[in-house]
């Protein structure tokens, strides 16, 4: 049975469906949902976000790193649509390709995530994905994931 979920998905109803929990959830809800094909969500970043103590004092950016790490969650639910009995598996990133950062995330934007499902063979997948602050792409990048048991 495919997972399609009741939108919008706030925060609580992600930590239901991914393993993430606070400082690293990165995703604060899903707006758009098209199993086995494309989502949409939305993070908020706010200056109170722990990365921001250090990276970096005085000039607070968004590591991209973690750009990349939202992307990936909001790909792991995508992911879990195609798949039977979610709830019994956990999605490992394998692969990420043409990762471009264009401009720094701050304190105040909010990244919107846009993620489409290009191939699933069996428990592997390849997506693409991009990042957008105000309509502007910040962050690209395609990924390969699988799916594994608990």
């Amino acid at each position: 049975m495919s997972f399609v979920p009741e939108l919008p998905l706030d925060v609580r109803a992600l930590e239901a469906l991914l393993p993430h929990r606070y400082p690293f959830l990165l995703v604060d809800r899903v707006v758009e949902f098209e199993a086995h094909k494309r989502v949409r969500a939305i993070k908020n970043v706010t200056i109170n976000e722990p990365f921001f103590q250090g990276h970096f004092p005085g000039h607070p950016i968004m590591p991209g790193v973690l750009i990349i790490e939202a992307m990936a969650q909001v790909g792991g639910m995508l992911l879990m649509s195609a798949v039977p009995d979610p709830e019994k598996k956990v999605v490992y990133f394998t692969s990420l390709n043409n990762v471009k950062w264009r401009r720094p995330v701050k304190p105040g934007d909010q990244l919107r995530f846009e993620l489409e499902l290009l191939q699933v063979r069996g428990m592997m997948c390849k997506m693409q994905g991009v990042a957008k602050v105000d309509g502007e792409v910040v962050c690209e990048a395609e990924m390969g994931a699988m799916v594994r048991d608990k």
